[in-house]
């Protein structure tokens, strides 16, 4: 009996001193957790991008994925559009780039939302041309059948709301716009609750993939007016891009805007702005692994020395392309 007391005894010490060393970590341990938190942080930089079914969340994945090293850490963050990422760049934690349209500075501009908001934000890279889907329900034959009919535009704030907003005010024609998300909005299409829905995206878009012949659903034609022209680029797409909407050898007019890879102009020597540099040449230095089979077709398109109308280079990175 008194051996067994004797083992309680002993196991209840046994128990107290794992209770005692799990609540109460050696030096050694707070140590070495100072030091890992330390490293994670330091090379770490956030990007904001877009929806789960867009293309700018697509092209920051490749980035974290491309990019990962010891020294660098991509966080690849879900965005709400253009404009809601410009207020996340300049004042949310932990945001450090943005990739945004190339219309929106100068729609904050009009808007007079920010001062001399050109001065304010930079940009790394114009990455590529992002096309404008206009499907419609089979009643709408054209752009002119939708005036006074319900036209989603995205979210409010969104690069496809911005966008759509100047195409429409350019072409004249009076619609009633709704802001649901495009999930949302295309479920409404296909119930005939709209008459259209407005996305920009870089083709292939997600969200049209699983569209069949069956919804009845097809893309407008947007022609390549003058006044469009000013500030978009003319382009189309085609079977290729969406083989279950587009008839084969049928071509859909339509326009693209820039999308830019963006960041906040800090102070040179900034601890923020040593990090957004190193990601910058880093990326800079690893651009062919971009273009490999495996990362989204558009990245085909970017030319990193081209330049973006109204907008500033990062000046490491003019530095950069002038090195090379």
């Amino acid at each position: 009996m008194n051996r067994w007391l004797q083992f309680g005894f002993l196991f209840s010490l046994l128990s107290l001193a794992c209770i005692a060393q799990a609540a109460f970590p050696g030096e050694q341990t707070i140590a070495l957790q100072k030091r890992t938190g330390t490293q994670i942080n330091k090379g770490a930089v956030g990007i904001i991008a877009g929806g789960v079914n867009g293309t700018y969340i697509r092209i920051a994945a490749d980035m974290a994925t491309v990019l990962d090293s010891d020294n660098l850490r991509v966080l690849a963050i879900v965005g709400k559009g253009s404009a809601q990422n410009i207020d996340d760049l300049l004042y949310l934690k932990g945001i450090d780039m943005a990739i945004v349209q190339s219309d929106v500075l100068e729609y904050l501009k009009r808007q007079g939302i920010y001062k001399d908001i050109d001065k304010r934000i930079n940009y790394i890279a114009k990455l590529y041309n992002e096309e404008f889907h206009l499907l419609a329900n089979s009643e709408i034959k054209n752009l002119n059948d939708l005036a006074g009919r319900k036209v989603n535009f995205d979210v409010k704030g969104s690069g496809t709301a911005i966008t759509a907003s100047i195409i429409f005010d350019t072409l004249k024609i009076s619609v009633e716009p709704l802001y649901d998300d495009q999930a949302t909005a295309l479920e409404k299409l296909k119930n005939g609750e709209i008459a259209a829905l407005a996305y920009v995206a870089g083709k292939p878009a997600q969200l049209f993939e699983k569209i069949t012949a069956n919804d009845k659903l097809h893309f407008l034609s947007i022609d390549h007016t003058p006044a469009l022209l000013e500030t978009y680029l003319p382009t189309h797409i085609n079977s290729q891009d969406y083989p279950l909407i587009i008839q084969q050898n049928n071509d859909i007019k339509t326009v693209a805007v820039g999308a830019v890879l963006a960041v906040y102009n800090w102070k040179k020597g900034h601890g923020r702005d040593q990090k957004v540099t190193n990601f910058a040449n880093h990326f800079l230095d690893h651009f062919s692994d971009f273009l490999q089979p495996a990362r989204h077709p558009k990245w085909q398109e970017v030319s990193l020395s081209a330049t973006i109308p109204g907008w500033t280079r990062l000046p490491s990175t003019q530095e950069w392309l002038q090195r090379h």
